[in-house]
């Protein structure tokens, strides 16, 4: 073998050991199923699900959903089924419309802190997204779901 050959498949050796070394800290994890039983990698606190709904303040026809409605909203819908505390975000959300124009729309973030797997919190949640699509003629109330270690 020449010396360049023995180098090569040297650096060659090196660079699939080095690749490995890298890839070997990922992995693919598949997602739990909703009925599984989560484990808790926590370091402090406990695993707990956050849910952030997105709310949209645009009427398809007629005037946008007020400070006030939006509040009274949550006074009278979110805190009694929440009662340990939520928290609001305000947002602007755009999209391009299907006629390429971009479409713009103030909104609310509300997010929750929850146990996973109740089923109390997420009767809960889903009442909130429908009373909010009926009482101001949504379409759709955004989830996303995600596991959180949470300590207070």
């Amino acid at each position: 073998m020449t010396p360049t050959i023995f180098l090569r498949s040297k650096w060659m050796q090196l660079g699939a050991i080095t690749l490995s070394a890298l890839l070997s800290g990922c992995s693919f994890q598949p997602a739990q199923s909703a009925s599984a039983a989560p484990t808790s990698a926590c370091a402090v606190g406990n695993l707990m699900a956050e849910t952030t709904l997105y709310f949209g303040m645009s009427r398809p026809h007629g005037p946008d959903i007020t400070d006030k409605e939006w509040q009274a909203f949550v006074d009278k819908e979110v805190t009694p089924r929440f009662r340990d505390g939520l928290t609001v975000f305000n947002g602007k959300g755009q999209w391009l419309g299907a006629d390429g124009k971009v479409a713009k729309e103030s909104s609310h973030a509300l997010m929750l802190i929850h146990s996973i797997n109740d089923a109390e919190s997420e009767k809960s949640i889903e009442a909130l997204r429908t009373i909010y699509k009926a009482q101001f003629a949504q379409e759709s109330v955004m989830r996303v779901e995600t596991n959180k270690c949470v300590s207070f």
